[in-house]
């Protein structure tokens, strides 16, 4: 044998008879570059361009502000508008219609660019990273699974776990009560901590600070991704009351007092340029001054509660820098600091102290909202505010999350990374959007997005590196246009100019009006040029619909969120029978059965001892939903109407020992009806005239034997297991089910 054969066999080893007449070999192991800095994506959601201090606001945000006089602050950072779109533009470099998420993932409309899923040929971040020798972890809101399928069946397929990430602690809806979130801890469903002061943003960052402390204890030269996702600040805007409480004061002036200092404060920033003006009030907010008395007192009550909200995550946020800085490991960390999209118009013009009756067409009233001031940000309400705060919190720009003008898309975003950023406290104004972080980490890291991944060619990206940006305030980013769609309303940004078009619900898209902003000289999208420039916007509309075929963003769609609720989930099956078992795990809204506007009967087989007490099976929380229990022997339903409680309650105890206990709704109109409670085939207590919610039975989902999270109705406290022996429960849905979902006054008005 010669001596590069020898070397040959070695280096590919061989398998003779014994080991003496073998060459073993080893495959290299992948590892990422020495010094490779870790990355932390800090995901704020549904906060303002001016709500962080830093940014204009009087919301005190120390940590934040500290980590932009580190770093940089980025002026014109745009996301989607909307939540679940801009996640999986950050997670995938691509604009979200290209990825299946054309707006949320709560449905499937059919279309390939509205799946409510991430396509498997768009290849993570995390998915990216992990295979060349990262870390990767997932804290928080994740809302990039269809909520159908985040049951304890799955599929699991687009779980955090299988996208790339090494672990996950958090929640997949777009929202969840932060006293008694619904969570998952990698591939399972768990319960929060139950402790008296107990909330959603700590805990996350006690988690985050474990991801952090676990790997670098481990494996100190592994680099780490984490993507820090906080529930702050959508609604329900919730806080402990010593965070809540000095805003009432701080706000007492109002919104447009607000708006003015912010701007003020911004063009003393540098924030945005000299000559920057307010864009117009929105047509649905009434000036401050000509508010009733109570009026400004119920919506200083509801932004109180989100102001507290935000300084509360930033407090926490402080608590992961000083951990990092600690360790030794803040130096060489590039925080991503953002918001999902701008400030959320989803409080409606009066805000709400139960976001049910808003999702379910139910109008609110300043008086109800006032009656439950001493409880606003706390668990038992789904509080937020009203539309003038959320205009005041994207100052100076219009319009809101939902929508592509400045107020939905154009966001805060602070980079911070001492190790690599000498410019500390500088601002960025250049374009920047969120598909471009995916390109800026790799290229920081000295990675490139792969062509292939598992057999599948790579959709290319389309996000851009602003890493030039790091150290040049000069530096220009070659970019070919940005297109913006949600709902019908339409944008593009090209070349400095930006052509927009709101659409109202149900009209012809054919007669909408475009407007058109030169950016540069025009922040907050105030002087309208289509007139002037007609030829030029002729142009960007054309080049809007080149775009929009090519992401994969047609047919334009302007349904609102009932119509579309009724064609996804996973209602979409038609199952009508269900059986559950008691010790199930936690089950999300989406996938419960659909007892809306229909027919249907639950069934209990059970075994009562003495105490007779405890649920049964209960859908929902103090803000809405339904409860079928045993209350010291009394057979008990309640049908929470959006807060308005339909009670039954049989008349006498019922004996211990085996029965059948049933509750039976009877549809006899449209949302309405008539029930009866039974035990062993006899009626036991009945109630006419029943309302029933037409949209969404709760933003919460069900369990089986006991109510683990927030309690239906006050008459017991979570989680009220029940205490005898339940075997099982049975659910079967009538097919009269009616009118699937009529159009909803307050759907259609958040839209604004």
């Amino acid at each position: 044998m010669d001596l590069m054969e020898s070397e040959k066999r070695k280096a590919q080893g061989h398998i003779g008879n014994t080991i003496h007449d073998s060459e073993p070999t080893w495959p290299p192991k992948t590892v990422a570059k020495p010094g490779t800095p870790n990355i932390v994506f800090v995901v704020f959601d549904d906060v303002g361009f001016s709500d962080f201090g830093c940014y204009g606001s009087e919301i005190a945000t120390p940590h934040l502000d500290r980590l932009a006089a580190g770093g940089l602050r980025y002026t014109g950072f745009h996301t989607t508008g909307l939540c679940s779109a801009t996640r999986a533009c950050l997670l995938t470099g691509r604009n979200h219609h290209r990825v299946g998420i054309g707006t949320l993932t709560d449905w499937d409309l059919g279309f390939p660019g509205s799946r409510g899923r991430l396509v498997p040929d768009a290849a993570t971040l995390p998915e990216v990273l992990r295979p060349a020798g990262w870390n990767t972890g997932a804290v928080g809101k994740w809302h990039l699974t269809p909520m159908h399928e985040t049951t304890a069946a799955g599929p699991y397929d687009q779980w955090p776990l299988q996208r790339g990430f090494d672990r996950f602690y958090g929640f997949f809806a777009g929202e969840t009560n932060h006293y008694f979130p619904e969570l998952t801890c990698d591939n399972h469903r768990i319960e929060p901590d139950h402790a008296e002061d107990y909330h959603l943003s700590v805990d996350l960052v006690d988690r985050a600070i474990a991801f952090f402390r676990d790997q670098k204890s481990v494996a100190p030269e592994k680099p780490l991704f984490l993507n820090l996702a906080f529930g702050a600040c959508h609604a329900p805007h919730q806080a402990p009351e010593s965070f809540i409480a000095p805003y009432r004061e701080v706000f007492k002036d109002g919104y447009d007092q607000t708006r003015e200092r912010r701007l003020a404060r911004q063009l003393e920033l540098g924030i945005v340029p000299p000559g920057t003006r307010l864009t117009p009030r929105h047509r649905g907010v009434k000036p401050w001054d000509d508010l009733p008395p109570e009026r400004r007192e119920s919506f200083i009550q509801l932004q109180a509660a989100y102001a507290g909200m935000m300084e509360h995550a930033d407090a926490q946020l402080g608590r992961l820098i000083d951990f990092l800085e600690e360790i030794g490991q803040l130096e060489n960390t590039v925080l991503f600091v953002l918001s999902d999209n701008g400030a959320s118009q989803e409080g409606t013009p009066l805000g709400t102290v139960n976001s049910m009756r808003v999702a379910n067409g139910i109008r609110d009233s300043v008086e109800e909202n006032l009656a439950a001031a001493d409880q606003i940000g706390g668990p038992l309400l789904n509080n937020n505010y009203p539309l003038g705060w959320a205009m005041a919190g994207n100052t100076p720009l219009k319009r809101f999350k939902q929508n592509v003008h400045g107020g939905g898309v154009r966001d805060p975003l602070i980079v911070h990374w001492p190790a690599g950023i000498q410019d500390q406290g500088a601002l960025r104004h250049g374009f920047v959007h969120a598909t471009d972080l995916y390109t800026t980490v790799l290229d920081l890291v000295g990675l490139q997005a792969p062509e292939s991944m598992a057999g599948l060619a790579q959709i290319p990206i389309d996000g851009v590196s602003f890493a030039s940006t790091f150290s040049d305030e000069e530096a220009v980013i070659e970019r070919g246009p940005q297109i913006f769609e949600l709902f019908g309303h339409r944008a593009i940004v090209h070349q400095g100019w930006k052509a927009v078009a709101w659409h109202a619900p149900g009209t012809d898209f054919e007669d909408d009006t475009w407007e058109l902003y030169r950016l540069e000289g025009d922040f907050s999208e105030y002087e309208d040029l289509a007139e002037e420039e007609g030829e030029r916007l002729s142009v960007l509309k054309d080049l809007w619909w080149s775009e929009a075929r090519r992401n994969l963003v047609l047919p334009l769609d302007d349904r609102a969120f009932n119509e579309r609720w009724v064609l996804s989930g996973g209602h979409e099956s038609g199952r009508t029978e269900f059986e559950y078992w008691p010790g199930m795990a936690h089950l999300p809204t989406d996938a419960a059965p659909d007892i809306r506007n229909r027919s249907y009967t639950i069934e209990a087989e059970i075994e009562l001892d003495e105490e007779g007490n405890g649920v049964l099976i209960a859908h929902g929380d103090r803000c809405s939903g339904w409860s079928l229990y045993m209350k010291s022997g009394h057979l008990m339903h309640d049908y929470n109407y959006a807060g308005t409680h339909h009670v039954m309650r049989s008349e006498t105890p019922i004996p211990p020992g085996a029965h059948l206990v049933t509750y039976h709704f009877q549809r006899d109109g449209e949302h309405r009806g008539r029930a009866d409670l039974q035990v062993d085939g006899e009626v036991v207590a009945s109630l006419a005239d029943i309302t029933t919610l037409p949209m969404v039975i709760s933003f919460e989902g069900l369990d089986v034997g006991r109510d683990a999270l927030v309690s239906v109705t006050p008459d017991y406290e979570s989680p009220f297991d029940f205490s005898g022996r339940l075997r099982r429960v049975r659910i079967k849905l009538e097919d009269d089910q009616g009118e699937a979902l009529p159009g909803s006054p307050s759907a259609e008005r958040i839209r604004q």
